[in-house]
């Protein structure tokens, strides 16, 4: 279909599984190590991720990981270990702010930062983990981690020249998609957003091969294979000012991916929700976050950093959430 398929699997996708192997209580709350909500949330989402947690959980990494110094999947490993396998409430995450300039340069340890930057710098860094010591990795086996094994799926871009009618079709790897909310009500209508043909006209000309010369088009991206676990930010910040959206954006529980997909025609691509970060504050640049996740007892749980606090499905779907997590 244009896309190069991976020279090598580093990882076997059959071996991933979306189950948790062992069901339990919810684990430890996270210490506040000053100005740290934003680590803890994304520490707690990731925790709670069951393909995630199954494979730290089994310490096949830390086996066979000669890194020297920072290594984020071993830290991570090391991470959920702690937190659902030791009897303790609270759990200090220290070797994550320690090692913070490693994750993400912006970061400080004493200084507030923003979820969805460190959810994505955290993942980025666990994917270089998992490259480590593999020299010569085509592009198209780097999607073949772990990582991306559970968090990656292909957008594919088609750019139709509006004069002449040719098409080109790109695809580009993702562990996130960012939504537009300003118009949206509703996590569906931002998605139908995402999926809607785009204008090229302007500025935004392409050139077309066949025309050869700048031509006004339509571009059209949609989700071309779907991930394991699709994440979701909701951007709620207006403009670079740090202007928030604050208002409700409605969420499902269970999330049909096929409408969106470049194929609509087939079975429904069932998600379910098990994960959401909520900022609370009047702008994107202060406030606090907490989060919700399902914990492997099924039931879901309010982590706002030390405290763990048993809720219910209605006041998890009632959320301003900025970050979703649905698994397949």
């Amino acid at each position: 279909e244009g896309m190069a398929l991976p020279q090598r699997i580093l990882f076997p996708p059959e071996e991933i599984c979306m189950d948790w192997l062992q069901r339990q209580r919810p684990g430890a709350g996270l210490c506040n190590l000053g100005s740290t909500c934003y680590i803890n949330v994304i520490l707690q989402c990731l925790t709670y991720t069951p393909p995630l947690a199954n494979y730290l959980l089994s310490r096949d990494h830390s086996q066979l990981c000669h890194r020297q110094g920072f290594c984020m999947m071993c830290i991570m490993e090391a991470h959920v270990r702690k937190v659902l396998r030791s009897s303790a409430n609270v759990i200090w995450p220290r070797a994550v702010v320690r090692d913070l300039k490693f994750i993400g340069e912006e970061f400080e340890p004493d200084m507030a930062g923003d979820a969805y930057e460190f959810l994505r710098c955290a993942l980025e860094a666990m994917q270089r983990a998992c490259l480590s010591g593999s020299s010569d990795v085509d592009i198209s086996s780097q999607t073949a981690t772990i990582v991306h094994q559970i968090f990656g799926g292909f957008l594919k871009s088609r750019v139709t020249c509006l004069r002449c009618q040719a098409v080109s079709d790109s695809y580009k790897a993702f562990l996130h998609v960012l939504l537009d909310i300003k118009a949206p009500s509703s996590l569906t209508t931002a998605l139908e957003d995402f999926v809607t043909p785009k204008k090229l006209d302007g500025k935004y000309c392409l050139k077309c091969s066949k025309c050869e010369k700048k031509v006004t088009a339509s571009k059209r991206v949609t989700v071309h294979r779907v991930p394991k676990v699709f994440t979701v930010c909701l951007e709620r910040a207006a403009d670079h000012t740090g202007k928030k959206i604050s208002k409700i954006v409605e969420y499902p529980e269970y999330l049909d991916l096929r409408p969106y997909m470049s194929d609509t025609a087939g079975e429904p691509l069932l998600y379910s929700l098990y994960a959401l970060v909520v900022h609370s504050g009047d702008t994107c640049l202060d406030g606090h976050f907490f989060c919700y996740t399902k914990a492997s007892n099924g039931l879901w749980y309010k982590m706002d950093d030390e405290s763990v606090d048993n809720c219910g499905i209605h006041t998890v779907l009632r959320q301003q959430a900025y970050l979703l997590f649905y698994a397949r």
